[in-house]
């Protein structure tokens, strides 16, 4: 357990065998008389699927826009492969990104929208059939948005984070209208793309199905990092959804919330 001030963790290069892919460095963003991110320094892991969980209101998709330069940090910083997001050289072609699901044009097929992101970015208009492939939306591909299904707008905004083949994937609620069948899916998918080496970080609140998704864990509430630390280090043997709300509890209870954990165990 470390106090407040010290508000931070980060994987060690002995855990992931590298330097981290994401960064948090004192991240704070105000909007009028909301702190929505409270100092938040984190790293996140190269190679793994990190799951940033917490309330309604916790600050994860404020985190992440900050990450992505759709929000301009208070105070503080974030970097994404050691820069930040506007400094990367082509960013499309490096980091792939879902935060909403509807910003595709309705009156378009599937494959149009992905054809203008890749006139866009100038990537080859073959990878758009590639990765409708890759999504399971092949046979959709000719199909208008509008008619598509919450689940299937999910999978097309996946295929347009992998059109470039990036290597960090920064995905936020990527499993909100997927059935069952399909969040299976998706556990599956991701696993496969994180065992190819890229970086995964995926906002969530569905904490039963993203423990079987996850390999680390950060845990925010009230714009507060309470948590981060392995998945089998933060649970300690509990499910996801028994863990966050036991720190959770503390954390409203407590002047010290940040709890540390790596693989051999909290600290």
């Amino acid at each position: 357990m470390v106090t407040k001030a010290e508000n931070s963790f980060s994987f060690g290069a002995g855990e992931t065998g590298g330097a981290a892919a994401i960064s948090f460095v004192h991240l704070t963003k105000q909007f009028k008389n909301q702190l929505a991110v409270n100092d938040l320094t984190v790293d996140v892991a190269p190679g793994r699927i990190t799951g940033l969980i917490g309330p309604n209101g916790a600050g994860k998709s404020t985190a992440l826009r900050c990450l992505l330069g759709l929000a301009t940090p208070t105070s503080g910083e974030t970097r994404i492969l050691g820069s930040h997001y506007s400094q990367l050289t082509n960013p499309m072609s490096r980091i792939g990104a879902v935060l909403d699901s509807r910003s595709f044009n309705p009156g378009l097929t599937a494959r149009q929208n992905l054809l203008v992101l890749t006139a866009a970015a100038g990537i080859d208009d073959n990878r758009v059939d590639e990765v409708l492939a890759q999504v399971d939306l092949a046979e959709a591909a000719n199909k208008r948005v509008k008619g598509f299904s919450l689940g299937m707008k999910q999978r097309l905004s996946l295929a347009g984070a992998l059109l470039a083949n990036p290597e960090v994937l920064i995905l936020d609620e990527p499993a909100n209208g997927l059935d069952p069948i399909g969040i299976a899916w998706l556990r599956g998918f991701l696993r496969e793309l994180a065992v190819a080496g890229r970086t995964i970080l995926v906002s969530s609140h569905q904490l039963a199905e993203l423990e079987h998704t996850i390999d680390d864990v950060i845990i925010l509430h009230k714009g507060t990092l309470i948590a981060a630390g392995t998945k089998a280090a933060i649970t300690q043997g509990r499910s996801l959804e028994e863990a966050f709300l036991a720190l959770t509890l503390a954390a409203d209870v407590s002047s010290t919330p940040v709890q540390n954990a790596t693989q051999g165990g909290t600290k």
